[in-house]
């Protein structure tokens, strides 16, 4: 067990601690973790709908034995709160789905940028919902950020491969509002709980049963499969689908929505490390490029965000308002 993941909220007496102090570290490893989902997927080879579901699936069985545990040292949750996570999860499922598809119908250059909408969406939906408004800083560098997703995505200077770029288009903005709905309610599930698991794993059963649903309605579901691929879908549900938003959950209640949303945008530059190393693609300049510039301009906001946080006790008390509740993951 590594040591970010033993000093979050999950275990251990002082386990709040690390994740009070240190939530956009936590955010950071949370987002590089599953920014392996699409090697993954890739190795994996299956349809849409059965990645969806395998990877969901798979990691059912340790999250819910660790939500028991989880249970047993702070009590149950309430039934509407575990019925919000299972609707976010339903989302999460839409949002894998369409996913997938959008990078068949566009490419997956045009699909990356429109699903990295959600950072609009986000933070202007916590703004109008919930009164959070952007900081300043976030607003001068969003754009410089977005400009990097595009350079990252391979659309300037690369073929997007897109055959029909209108259901692309709608499939890749589906994508972001889905990822969007799931972000802001599971973070008014989990803000105002010290549950971490417990809506994780409500969700990710949401999630299976929505790709399930999806793939059983419109097709291209397949409950067999062999041992490669679903070996590397059981590492797709560890890696990604448990430790990565088991980290993510518990720093985003702990972050300005705007702020969270931004950073899990380090994981197209992650992404495209991880396919070199792994798969042999090898990024244009411009990609390169574009990858330091989304780096920076995280890491810059990121680093104003931390310098002006409130003091750990303080954190505590605002954690616990229905305004801090709603904030991300």
């Amino acid at each position: 067990m590594s040591a970010p993941y033993a000093d979050t909220v999950i275990t251990g007496n002082d386990a709040g601690t690390f994740a009070d102090r240190r939530p956009l570290k936590l955010a950071v490893l949370g987002a590089a973790s599953i920014s392996a989902s699409g090697v993954l997927i890739k190795l994996a080879d299956t349809g849409p709908a059965t990645a969806a579901f395998y990877r969901c699936l798979l990691a059912l069985p340790l999250l819910v034995t660790l939500a028991l545990l989880e249970q047993r040292k702070r009590g149950p949750r309430s039934a509407a709160a575990r019925r919000r996570a299972f609707v976010a999860g339903l989302c999460l499922a839409v949002d894998l789905v369409l996913w997938n598809h959008a990078i068949a119908e566009v490419g997956a250059g045009v699909a990356t940028v429109l699903g990295n909408l959600q950072v609009l969406f986000v933070a202007f939906a916590a703004w109008a919902l919930f009164g959070e408004r952007p900081e300043r800083k976030f607003l001068i560098f969003l754009p410089l950020v977005m400009v990097g997703v595009v350079l990252v995505s391979g659309m300037v200077g690369g073929d997007g491969g897109g055959t029909h770029p209108l259901a692309g288009i709608v499939y890749g903005l589906g994508t972001s509002v889905a990822y969007t709905v799931f972000l802001l309610i599971l973070r008014r599930t989990s803000g105002s709980t010290p549950h971490v698991v417990g809506p994780l794993a409500e969700a990710t059963t949401g999630a299976a049963a929505g790709a399930l649903l999806l793939g059983l309605v419109f097709g291209g579901l397949q409950l067999r499969i062999g041992w490669p691929s679903l070996g590397w879908l059981l590492l797709l549900a560890l890696l990604s689908q448990t430790l990565g938003w088991l980290l993510i959950t518990s720093s985003l209640p702990r972050l300005p929505a705007a702020i969270s949303s931004l950073t899990l945008l380090l994981q197209p530059a992650a992404a495209m490390l991880l396919a070199f190393a792994v798969l042999g693609e090898r990024p244009t300049l411009i990609q390169i490029a574009g990858a330091v510039v989304v780096c920076t301009g995280v890491v810059t906001i990121s680093l104003t965000t931390s310098q002006q946080r409130p003091r750990p006790a303080e954190t505590t008390m605002v954690a616990r308002t229905p305004v801090a509740a709603a904030d991300p993951g």
